[in-house]
């Protein structure tokens, strides 16, 4: 029988060295880093209903933005008030209709990954950039292929964004270099990464030192090392731990937490410095009424979004989910 998040928390606490990390979404849930914060924040949802995937968080200003999949509207909220409104519009705007992947930079800049939105359609961005003002900074597509599914974004040690394609095994990498905003083709790891059914290249986030991304594969439960130098790619050691349908990634200090989205699982691993290996110290069980996609750190808090991707049309409450750094 699967042990349930409360009864793992309890056991943990006996157990010297293990550290768990939970996401849980039931009314005993609001254990805030401090008394006054909300334990979850309701985003805004089409009548029809809507389905949300990526989030990014600005540390210094206190925000967070959510993507909705349905239409490709952005949602922002703050640490402090229950309810993010709609920021962006969808539907077409800036040629948006869904979006994915959300990162902001030191500079409060978002990056937006668009998923599918330029599949079948050249004339559609595949990425998009705002100022923190929601100022359109750049709309663009990736160089070099036709279907690029662009998942998830992470701020590099250069500045740069680094979007991470789910159909062939790519990362593209998007900057202003002075005259204007590129997207340019970063890695190609074709020769080493077989490009399979379901989603490949998801997660994405820096290793500790800096020196390389750490990159999810979820429809075969892999990860990728890509050199931040080079984009030379390796396979993370990971001792053989289950993480099928890995998707968000979040990385504190050493604590690498992955979001099992449909596994309804949260797995917690020992990543070393380099991003080279990783241990597994826990398999946590999530809120079954919930399909948790990714998440973000913001105030020493994990913020994670619940998709609703297990409902063919979906029904509220719409949640960005707070829960304990445990």
């Amino acid at each position: 029988m699967q042990r349930t998040i409360a009864t793992l928390l309890a056991a943990a606490t006996l157990t010297a060295g293990v550290t768990t990390t939970a996401l849980v979404g039931g009314a005993g849930a609001a254990v805030a880093a401090d008394a006054g914060r909300p334990d979850r924040y309701t985003v805004a949802a089409d009548e029809g209903g809507s389905k949300f995937e990526g989030i990014g968080a600005d540390e210094r200003r206190g925000l967070f933005y959510v993507s909705e999949v349905t239409g490709g509207e952005i949602h922002r909220g703050s640490v402090q008030n229950p309810v993010a409104e709609q920021w962006l519009a969808g539907d077409g705007a800036d040629g948006r209709f869904t979006a994915r992947g959300v990162t902001v930079d030191g500079d409060g800049n978002v990056y937006v990954a668009g998923g599918p939105n330029g599949i079948g359609n050249p004339a559609r961005p595949d990425l998009w950039v705002y100022s923190p003002e929601g100022e359109l900074l750049a709309a663009l597509r990736v160089p070099g292929t036709a279907d690029a599914f662009l998942n998830d974004v992470a701020i590099g040690p250069d500045g740069a964004a680094y979007f991470t394609n789910s159909n062939d095994p790519q990362v593209f990498r998007v900057a202003d270099g002075g005259d204007g905003w590129t997207a340019e083709l970063w890695a190609d790891a074709s020769g080493t990464i077989a490009r399979l059914a379901g989603f490949n290249l998801g997660g994405i986030v820096l290793s500790a030192d800096g020196s390389a991304f750490v990159v999810a594969q979820g429809n075969v439960g892999r990860f990728w090392r890509f050199a931040a130098a080079d984009g030379a790619v390796s396979e993370v050691a990971t001792g053989g731990a289950d993480l099928v349908n890995a998707d968000g990634l979040v990385l504190q200090g050493n604590q690498l937490t992955v979001i099992r989205n449909f596994s309804k699982t949260v797995a917690s691993l020992r990543l070393s410095a380099d991003g080279s290996a990783a241990t597994l110290r826990s398999q946590l069980a999530s809120d079954p009424d919930r399909v948790y996609t990714t998440a973000k750190m913001l105030r020493g808090r994990l913020l994670a979004v619940d998709s609703k991707f297990d409902e063919q049309i979906a029904t509220g409450p719409f949640d960005v989910v707070g829960s304990p750094w445990g």
